[in-house]
């Protein structure tokens, strides 16, 4: 993937906080669901319930497809995301703690929250790695996508 093309995918992620991820629960039917997240570069982090239907359909098979989109009132300014990605739950304490931070820092307008937040060992945490990424931007033509395959060594973190 290209350097242009990449920053405009992390540009893209950065911009949001909600993501749809479709999983496949065990009848084979996917199962889409919203859900936040945060990223690091192309690393995608989520949360859910432990023994959740999203966690068990993602123990049981790691592919997944999101998309990262707005709901743009110009046709014509529609940009966005779809990809396939696989699923990692992250078991690396620091990771978890890391992921959790990444996401918090999404919601720096959050006021009187009356819950405690979750330590990592609480929930299910969840790094995407993005395997096919379509990039979406109606600005260079109705329906335009430019389709993106990801490498394996891009999507380590530091």
């Amino acid at each position: 993937m290209d350097q242009v093309m990449k920053r405009k995918i992390v540009a893209l992620l950065d911009a949001h906080r909600n993501l749809t991820i479709a999983t496949l629960r065990p009848d084979g039917w996917p199962q889409a669901t919203t859900v936040g997240y945060a990223n690091d570069g192309l690393a995608i982090y989520f949360l859910c319930g432990k023994g959740s239907q999203k966690d068990a359909n993602l123990s049981r098979d790691p592919r997944c497809s999101l998309t990262v989109d707005d709901d743009e009132a110009q046709v014509m300014k529609i940009t966005g995301l779809s990809m396939a990605a696989r699923a990692r739950r992250v078991t690396d304490e620091a990771e978890g703690a890391k992921a959790l931070q990444l996401m918090w820092s999404r919601y720096p307008a959050q006021t009187n929250l009356t819950l405690d937040l979750p330590k990592p060992s609480d929930v299910a945490i969840y790094r995407l790695s993005p395997v096919v990424i379509s990039v979406l931007d109606y600005a260079q033509g109705f329906g335009h996508t430019d389709l993106v395959t990801c490498d394996e060594p891009e999507l380590t973190v530091a």
